[in-house]
This record gives C-alpha cells, sequence and structure tokens, in this order.
C-alpha cells in the first residue's frame, strides 16, 4: 500500500520553534510518513495555538510493560512535553480479534476476562513515563461495540482485499496455504477506524505496526479527515542483543522490577548494544550522546557509560537514591561481597536441608529448583559454594545466596 500524497505545504511559517519539535520527533524514529505533511501540522500547531493529537494504541496482551514499550511511549512524552495532546488508547476490543502482526499463524483472541485483568495494569504502568495529568485515556471499545453487523459491513466496505493481501505477513501465509481467519483481517480495519473516532493527527507505533497504521490513514481519507500522519519507533533487542525484548524470551527488564534488578541487567548488555539503548531509551541529548560516545572511541572505559545508562534507567522508575544505592549493591556483588540491605529470615526446625531451607527463604519456588542450582554451583552459604544436595543447616545464622542477586540472612532454632 501506498503512503504516497500530495505534500503540505505548511500554510503557517516554519520557525526554529517547529524545526527543533520536528527534530524531537525524528530523534531515534524509523520512519515519518509524510515528513512534509508531519512539518505543515507542527506549524499550524504554533501559528494557532491548538495542539495536535497524537495517538498510540496498546492492546493489553499482557498484564506487564518492560522497557521495549517504553521505547514508544518516550516519545510520546517527548511530544507531549512540546504541548500537544497524547492519546494512550488501550485496545480492549482489539484484543479480542488478536494482532495477527508478524505472525506466521492466527493469535488466539483472548477473553474478556483477560483483557480486563492486563488492562487494569496498564496505564498505572505506561503512567510511569507519560504525564497521567495531561494525558487522554481511551477504550477502543467505546466506538467499536457501538457500529454492530451494519456499522461493521458499511467500514470494511471502504477497503479491499487486494490491499490487505499486501500486507507481507498475510502474503506468505497465504502463499504457503496456511489459515488466515477472517476475523484477522478485521483487525487492521478496527485498529483504522480508532483513528477515525479519535480524529488523530498522529498515530506512533513499532516498526511491525506499519500496515496497520497505513490503514488508519487510508480510512481516515474515506472518511473525509485530514489523514493521520505516521511515526514508526524500531523494536529493541533485549538483553540477548538479538531477539526483540520479550518477557516470553526472558530477555527483558520490567519497568516494575526493582532498581538493582534494573541496574544488573542493564550492566549486562553489550557494549555495541549499549549505544542503541542510549539512542532508544535515554533522555539525554543527542549531542552528550555523541560526546559520550567519542569518549569511549578515544579510550575511556565504555563500563562508565554503562553505568550511567543503567542509573538513568533505575532512576527514572526509582529515584536517584535508589539508582545510586543499585550501583553500590552491583559493585558489591561484583566484588563478592554481601549487600548492606538483605532480606531476614527466622525459621524453625534445625537442622534443614538445604533445598528445604531455600525453599522455605522464597529464593527458590521449589525443592527440585534448589538441587538444580547446587548441582550447577549457583548456590552458596556464607561465600562458599554448595556442592553436597544433602547438605543439612544446623542451628545458628548463616547468609544464603542464590545466583547473583538473591540473598537471605537465615536465623535457624530447632
Amino acid at each position: 500500500m501506498s503512503a504516497t500524497t500530495v505534500p503540505a505545504r505548511p500554510a503557517h511559517p516554519v520557525t526554529e520553534r517547529v524545526l527543533q519539535a520536528l527534530a524531537v520527533s525524528k530523534r531515534g524514529c524509523e520512519e515519518l510518513i509524510p515528513e512534509s505533511d508531519w512539518l505543515a501540522k507542527l506549524a499550524r500547531a504554533e501559528a494557532t495555538g491548538r495542539p495536535l493529537r497524537i495517538k498510540l494504541g496498546l492492546d493489553p496482551t499482557a498484564p506487564d510493560i518492560h522497557v521495549g514499550h517504553t521505547v514508544v511511549l518516550n516519545k510520546m512524552r517527548q511530544l507531549q512535553d512540546l504541548g500537544h495532546t497524547v492519546i494512550f488508547l488501550i485496545g480492549d476490543f482489539t484484543s479480542m480479534i488478536g494482532d495477527p502482526s508478524g505472525r506466521n499463524t492466527t493469535r488466539p483472541p483472548l477473553t474478556r476476562e483477560q483483557i480486563e485483568a492486563n488492562a487494569q495494569t496498564y496505564f498505572a504502568q505506561a503512567g510511569m513515563v507519560l504525564d497521567r495529568a495531561k494525558t487522554e485515556i481511551r477504550y477502543n471499545s467505546e466506538w467499536s461495540d457501538p457500529l454492530g453487523a451494519r456499522g461493521m459491513i458499511q467500514l470494511a466496505a471502504k477497503y479491499t482485499l487486494a490491499r490487505m493481501l499486501e500486507r507481507d505477513d498475510f502474503t506468505k501465509r497465504f502463499r504457503a496455504g496456511s489459515p488466515i481467519g477472517i476475523h484477522e483481517l478485521l483487525y487492521p480495519l478496527m485498529q483504522g477506524y480508532d483513528s477515525v473516532a479519535l480524529q488523530a493527527d498522529l498515530e506512533l507505533g513499532g516498526t511491525d505496526q506499519k500496515f496497520n497504521l497505513l490503514v488508519g490513514r487510508a480510512l481516515q481519507q474515506e472518511y473525509g479527515q485530514e489523514p493521520q500522519c505516521i511515526l514508526t519507533m524500531p523494536l529493541l533487542e533485549g538483553l540477548d542483543g538479538v531477539e526483540k525484548m520479550s518477557k516470553s524470551k526472558n530477555n527483558y527488564i520490567g519497568i516494575t522490577e526493582d532498581a538493582n534488578t534494573m541496574f544488573a541487567k542493564t550492566m549486562s548488555i553489550g557494549d555495541a548494544q549499549m549505544w542503541r539503548w542510549y539512542t532508544l531509551l535515554s533522555f539525554r541529548s543527542e549531542d552528550e550522546i555523541a560526546r559520550l560516545r567519542a569518549e569511549v572511541a578515544g579510550g575511556r572505559n565504555p563500563m562508565d557509560a554503562k553505568v550511567m545508562l543503567g542509573k538513568e534507567i533505575a532512576a527514572r522508575f526509582h529515584g536517584a537514591a535508589a539508582a545510586d544505592a543499585a550501583e553500590e549493591d552491583f559493585r558489591l556483588r561484583a566484588g563478592g561481597g554481601i549487600p548492606e540491605h538483605i532480606a531476614e529470615v527466622a525459621l524453625a526446625g534445625a537442622p534443614l536441608a538445604i533445598g528445604v531451607l531455600l525453599k522455605r527463604c522464597g529464593l527458590v519456588p521449589s525443592t527440585s529448583e534448589a538441587m538444580r542450582l547446587v548441582e550447577q554451583g549457583g548456590v552458596r552459604v556464607d561465600g562458599g559454594v554448595v556442592a553436597d544436595k544433602g547438605l543439612k543447616i544446623g542451628a545458628g545464622t548463616v547468609v544464603v545466596q542464590v545466583g547473583k542477586r538473591k540473598f537471605a540472612r537465615v536465623t535457624l532454632t530447632a
């Protein structure tokens, strides 16, 4: 599907402030479609004082948000700080269809109960990035439910199957003879109709959402509206530096994780990957990042830059003091020390088998997991590696450690 339109000539002067707003919009983005239209919209907003309407839709397919999601949320916040209206759209209706983006099989739709449970935490977590007081929260069931069968048919008449099959994942599945549900063809239409209902000036999304965003632009034209512009952001690679950040791949940093975990996970990424994270996650200016990168290239320890990034991410969600403490904790653990603040646990029934003790302390989910960790050398008692799965701990106080980050000071009584 083509995104080409006649370029809009700014009817209002393009001031230095407008050019700065354009630069903010483009930082780290993959595509801005069409840039000339967005420049015209920014100039109009500057001249008239009427903020633009900027939309981001997220389907509550999981209960938690990770820092990969914040790439596009950060962009929303930057545009929000320029004075524009941001709309955080929860796709409670579209979630029941299931987004086919990037899929080679039909995505199982969620139940209403799953959607409602996930949606409860979505904006609470997104509000850790956005200015809650200046964010418009909407649910697409507001206008999708009332459409009914007649409205759905009228909407479907505004788009063709040929254009729908231009979508890459549909094309591949069609050629491979893989099933494509009729309901999946409705998903881009319903997401596009959201832009009509909200009269969006700009829609944000990941690169995998480009087709859906273009459908919204086309439908707005069908309904006689000024078409929205589209801004896509790259998908952030996870801790492994290869796969897209995902909880299912266990390569993520959750935005509700504690500061120590956030910092330590950031420190685990590769030096080359760090600069991409700076571009997509940091609020530092591009000039500042460029200077820091030049210093590292000139011989400065890349660990210094990574520490700055880890502390920035931790501080955003937990504050500067917690970020400082996370750095201290990380350095202490890296040196083989014990953190200053660890869980204090009192247990009766000494002597206790090491597996039972670890489970009762809450350091492992099961004794079988404890045994697996012992076999791998991942359990320590008072700093010494436990090699004996039959070890029993007698009365007294010991410090037990599982992996690099889990500690407990345990006082055992008979």
